[in-house]
């Protein structure tokens, strides 16, 4: 399968340049938003892709070019893929073997490298690549004599814990937290990734009865703490403030992120919390993601509100509201998680029946101006959509094209040069002015006051890979211009404007 977007894609989404340039402001207008519009592809359990165990290369790579494909064609700018589900990697790792969820077979080298593969897939649509790691989880079992022979766990057991029938890394032994620091951080330096995203898991989901099993850890580690839930929490704080700076150094420009559990606390529990009534990752997975939030750990938080409008324990209104006043004034920007999963599926509640559901909670998105994106669970449901929820929701608000988010401390970096445009025949090409950025926005213009061109939201027509505007695009007829943006998602100024 090749690297680059077919190209039905691309002329279906420059055919509907006329559609979306059909109306010019008559004053000044607001300058083209910036959204994040992602798409979650998990790995574990084949819940995305792989989709199934020990699958040839070939197919292997189609079955992802297709999930990819589905999200562009929805209307998503990022993709976030999860490279290292259970302790184990999708790339020629240095600390860890290969995913079984490769193979069939921990530890089997599959004959190619499908990191560098995803990474690429991605970028050649112009998707950035977020890659999400699941910190402490080794298994979805509890016996280590399962895991490959040389897996760190078990020449480890000092580090590792068992419980509710699986295996995890122990966050309390500092050792731990530094080796699974070390194996994120391999892949981060070597591939050319967007982002490095963290989901929800912990401490692992509490089962009833039975307490995590950390006693020798707390003895060793606690330093005459008392408070052990306190002392949890810290761990997990330092690996998410250890990890940021890990990150940072060798990747300057990679969004860090986390897509905690949706309720950090309820009201009843803390005034700060939310006017909810359900669990708390705050006090059942030692997760303080209001706290990350105010002492500036994270680039970016989405918290998974995976609930409906009007859910009696967990309203998704309350809960979008809440974040988005914790956020407001901070540099962490705010993304919201969407049950895709939900739409249509057996057993949901009313509400998830409703093609309209996912389009109504953008909805109340747009009126909350923190609120800079969603990110879809996951890829399979926005390729099935059973009941057209994602349709709906991308006819509804992904089908006006938007800019990349910027993290506000890359937004003062040096923008990417401004391109030249170069028509014949009524095609345009996009000459670059430097080297090539990641993406181009075209503008098609009103009919030209004097000086330089007022770019709007109404006047952008597309962000398009650059990679495809190595080639002219057919365009209507009409008046245009062009930015560049980089990996980061800083602009250029506009090129000299072009007739067509």
């Amino acid at each position: 399968m090749p690297l680059r977007p077919s190209r039905r894609l691309l002329l279906g989404g420059l055919g509907a340049l006329t559609l979306t340039a059909a109306a010019w402001p008559a004053r000044a207008a607001e300058p083209p938003p910036r959204r994040l519009r992602g798409v979650w592809i998990a790995s574990v359990d084949h819940i995305d892709w792989p989709p199934a165990p020990g699958l040839p290369e070939a197919r292997l790579r189609t079955a992802f070019a297709d999930l990819l494909d589905a999200a562009a064609a929805a209307g998503a700018n990022a993709v976030f893929v999860q490279v290292r589900p259970t302790a184990d990697a999708f790339w020629p790792s240095r600390y860890e073997p290969w995913s079984q969820w490769l193979t069939g077979v921990q530890g089997q080298d599959p004959g190619w490298d499908p990191m560098r593969f995803l990474v690429a897939a991605a970028h050649a649509r112009g998707l950035a690549f977020h890659a999400w790691f699941n910190p402490y989880r080794i298994a979805q079992h509890d016996d280590p004599a399962r895991l490959s022979a040389r897996h760190p766990a078990r020449r480890h057991p000092a580090w590792t814990v068992a419980y509710g029938g699986r295996l995890y890394y122990d966050p309390g032994v500092p050792a731990a937290r530094a080796f699974v620091e070390q194996a994120i951080l391999d892949a981060v330096a070597r591939y050319d990734i967007d982002g490095v995203h963290l989901d929800d898991y912990f401490y692992p989901y509490p089962v009833a009865g039975r307490p995590f099993p950390d006693d020798a850890s707390f003895a060793a580690y606690g330093a005459g703490a008392t408070d052990r839930a306190a002392w949890r929490r810290r761990n997990v704080d330092l690996l998410i403030r250890e990890l940021r700076d890990l990150v940072r150094a060798v990747r300057p420009e990679a969004a860090f992120g986390v897509s905690p559990f949706g309720i950090w606390r309820n009201a009843t529990t803390d005034p700060r919390g939310s006017a909810t009534t359900a669990f708390q990752s705050y006090d059942g997975l030692f997760a303080d993601s209001l706290g990350w939030v105010q002492d500036g750990l994270l680039d970016y938080v989405a918290p998974q509100l995976y609930w409906h409008l009007g859910h009696p324990q967990a309203d998704y209104a309350v809960l979008a509201r809440w974040w988005a006043a914790r956020t407001a004034g901070r540099d962490t920007l705010l993304w919201t998680g969407q049950a895709a999963y939900r739409a249509g599926a057996a057993g949901e509640a009313p509400a998830w029946q409703d093609p309209a559901e996912l389009s109504r909670h953008l909805d109340l998105d747009a009126g909350l101006p923190q609120i800079g994106g969603q990110i879809l669970f996951s890829a399979r449901n926005v390729r099935a959509d059973p009941i057209g929820t994602v349709a709906r929701l991308a006819a509804d608000h992904w089908h006006r094209p938007a800019l990349p988010p910027l993290l506000p401390r890359l937004a003062h970096g040096t923008p990417p040069a401004a391109p030249a445009l170069a028509t014949a025949d009524g095609t345009l090409r996009i000459i670059p002015g430097g080297p090539p950025p990641f993406r181009y926005a075209l503008h098609r213009l009103p009919q030209p006051p004097a000086g330089r061109p007022q770019l709007t939201a109404a006047t952008l027509t597309a962000c398009l890979p650059a990679a495809d505007c190595a080639r002219p695009l057919p365009l209507p007829p009409g008046r245009y211009t062009a930015t560049a943006l980089d990996r980061a998602g800083r602009e250029s100024r506009p090129a000299t404007p072009v007739r067509v």
